[in-house]
């Protein structure tokens, strides 16, 4: 099961948030997962994935230059239907706590739902999602740098646990999917 995960990160902050995604895929057996900075990241490498993540800072509630240039190059993949039917997943950061984390995740899913993917989030059952999470992936407060502030520091650290959580989510989902697929093809 391949997941990839591309990120777009300035700070470094959202490329942990991509590191604690792919923590948690990890952790799932048969889970194989990549994970490139959106500079690297070749968006040819998404037609071999079963699972596609991706994420960057949020930009005034909205997806980060980077990251944008990267999803416009998926017109090819678009116009053959490569990405039909893989599972995806969202991610982002923001300075503040009400800086547009919610309009960045749905802003980051709407490519994937043209693409014809399965979007998988985090549900209210979750009892850290239900607190501080977003049930369209993982938005993330990230802490001013060189400050200590406790509050921010504690959301981040909340977010972080949160990425592991639906990164296992997207690799338990991939598997899932391919066993009923595989079963389906089998009849």
């Amino acid at each position: 099961m391949k997941i990839y995960i591309v990120y777009d990160s300035e700070a470094g902050h959202t490329e942990q948030l991509a590191r604690s995604i792919a923590k948690g895929a990890e952790r799932v057996e048969g889970a194989e997962v990549f994970i490139n900075h959106v500079k690297k990241a070749n968006v040819r490498d998404l037609e071999q994935m079963d699972a596609i993540v991706w994420g960057c800072p949020g930009h005034f509630g909205t997806i980060s230059s980077g990251l944008k240039e990267w999803i416009d190059r998926l017109g090819y993949l678009w116009a053959n239907g490569t990405l039909v039917d893989k599972i995806g997943a969202v991610f982002c950061t923001t300075a503040s706590i009400h800086g547009g984390n919610e309009a960045t995740l749905l802003n980051l899913i709407t490519p994937m739902l043209h693409q014809g993917m399965m979007i998988v989030g985090l549900p209210a059952n979750i009892p850290e999602n239900a607190l501080y999470g977003s049930y369209y992936g993982v938005g993330v407060t990230s802490p001013v740098e060189d400050t200590d502030d406790a509050l921010s520091q504690s959301l981040f650290g909340k977010g972080l646990a949160l990425g592991e959580i639906l990164g296992n989510r997207v690799a338990n989902a991939a598997i899932t999917f391919a066993a009923g697929k595989k079963s389906h093809d089998m009849n």
